[in-house]
């Protein structure tokens, strides 16, 4: 009886120690599983935060690029209205100016006009043979050639505008003037068509006409065709003296 009942208690102390084995085995199990479900977890959650910045990411990227796109199309349109305004206004200008010019030539051909009559009046007015060049276009090649060579004598010399430099700073308007050289070179006579509204401007104009004197003689075919050249032009101070 004690045998058996030593075998029955070792019997029983194996079952406890298997039973307790077993749950051992099982528990671990259990945190193995517990494990690389948190480690998928976290797997899940690092790949979602990757994804999630990688789309922020080119999010941003995209942002970027249509505020540049944006912002080019911006200085563009700038640019474009810059540009059409710099052209209306050199449009504007240029009408202007031709406006300006086709005033000139009609008062110019006017007094041509005028004169003219008063010649045929009385043909023994002048026995010298005068030419007017009326602004920078006429028939005669040798008196447009003569008349831009006066004109070069002007704009080309850098003093010509120092007894003006002052004067031009005040507002007036573009002079209109006559000028009458002889075929040696030498000059008639300085007339004012048009005033430019400041004294001191046209009182200057007299000056620098005189002070580049003489001017070219004129070449043997025009000298052979007249004694007195009247060339007429609207001056334009800026950076220099321009005749037109």
């Amino acid at each position: 009886r004690q045998e058996a009942a030593r075998q029955e208690a070792a019997r029983q102390e194996a079952a406890r120690q298997e039973a307790a084995r077993q749950e051992a085995a099982r528990q671990e199990a259990a945190r193995q599983e517990a494990a690389r479900q948190e480690a998928a977890r976290q797997q899940a959650t690092q790949a979602a935060a990757a994804q999630a910045a990688r789309a922020e990411a080119a999010r941003q990227q995209a942002a970027q690029a249509a505020a540049a796109q944006a912002e080019a199309a911006r200085a563009e349109a700038a640019r474009a209205e810059a540009a059409a305004r710099a052209q209306a206004e050199r449009d504007e200008h240029e009408a202007r100016r031709e406006a300006r010019l086709r005033e000139i030539g009609r008062q110019l051909n006017e007094e041509a006009a005028r004169r003219e009559a008063e010649s045929r009046r009385d043909p023994s007015a002048s026995p010298l043979r005068r030419a007017r060049l009326l602004g920078r276009v006429d028939a005669n090649e040798d008196l447009v050639r003569y008349g831009e060579a006066f004109a070069q004598r002007i704009q080309m010399n850098p003093s010509a505008l120092d007894p003006v430099r002052e004067a031009i700073r005040q507002r007036h308007t573009d002079p209109v003037v006559t000028v009458a050289v002889r075929s040696d070179g030498s000059v008639e006579s300085v007339t004012l068509v048009r005033s430019s509204g400041v004294p001191a401007i046209d009182e200057a104009i007299a000056r620098i006409v005189q002070s580049l004197a003489n001017y070219p003689p004129f070449p043997p075919n025009l000298a052979r065709q007249y004694d007195v050249v009247e060339i007429r032009r609207s001056w334009h101070f800026d950076v220099a003296v321009r005749l037109y």
